[in-house]
């Protein structure tokens, strides 16, 4: 159970009334840790697949963008969400997302969606579509950059998710002043300053932004 910001008692609740993932994505999330090792954190919680599967269900979205697909689970929760509409993924990795290609043929959704490899400044501006639903799970540093190229092709109403908002909690953590962190602060205050949007942050495992384009 990955959590980072609510009391261990109150997350083991809410874990315990959320409805659990299926034997795939465990499957998943145990060949991600036996391949990964540490770098299996990165990896979102069952809470938040549950989350985006539904969301994605509620936005009914046509197009829908992923930056960070890592070894699939994010991708795949959201592929299942769909009801006629097509995934757009991009990551940097070969290795990790090759896992995640095997889990979208055992799942039947493979046809929904469309692996780029690339660092997404590059290839992300290739997308001739407009943007109902996306989700950014990649390199904090790059969160500005990824926001603007999504905010161009976003249609009014579109929601983003941005995951790591909260960074372990060191976003209210005065002595932590590292890259990563400062980065993080400075993107959460320039969203809440954006007047094209309406934004609000989930305390969900280590912090989940939704932001809806106005």
């Amino acid at each position: 159970m990955k959590n980072f910001v609510l009391d261990q008692p109150i997350a083991q609740y809410i874990h315990e009334h959320t409805t659990h993932p299926d034997a795939l994505l465990e499957q998943l999330a145990i060949e991600t840790r036996e391949a990964t090792g540490d770098e299996a954190s990165m990896q979102i919680s069952a809470s938040q697949g549950r989350l985006l599967t539904m969301l994605t269900q509620f936005v009914n979205p046509a197009v829908v963008v992923e930056l960070g697909t890592f070894t699939g689970y994010s991708s795949l929760c959201l592929a299942r969400g769909l009801s006629g509409g097509h995934l757009y993924c991009y990551d940097v990795s070969d290795e990790w997302t090759a896992i995640a290609k095997r889990y979208w043929e055992a799942a039947g959704v493979a046809d929904r969606i469309t692996l780029t490899l690339g660092p997404a400044t590059e290839t992300l501006p290739a997308l001739d579509a407009q943007v109902d639903l996306a989700f950014v799970d990649a390199d904090k540093e790059g969160y500005p950059a990824y926001y603007e190229l999504l905010m161009e092709r976003l249609r009014p109403g579109g929601l983003i998710m941005v995951d790591n908002t909260l960074w372990t909690g060191y976003v209210v953590d005065p002595a932590r002043n590292d890259a990563t962190t400062v980065a993080m602060r400075e993107f959460n205050d320039m969203v809440m300053e954006d007047p094209r949007v309406t934004t609000t942050i989930l305390p969900i495992s280590d912090g989940l932004t939704l932001i809806r384009k106005n």
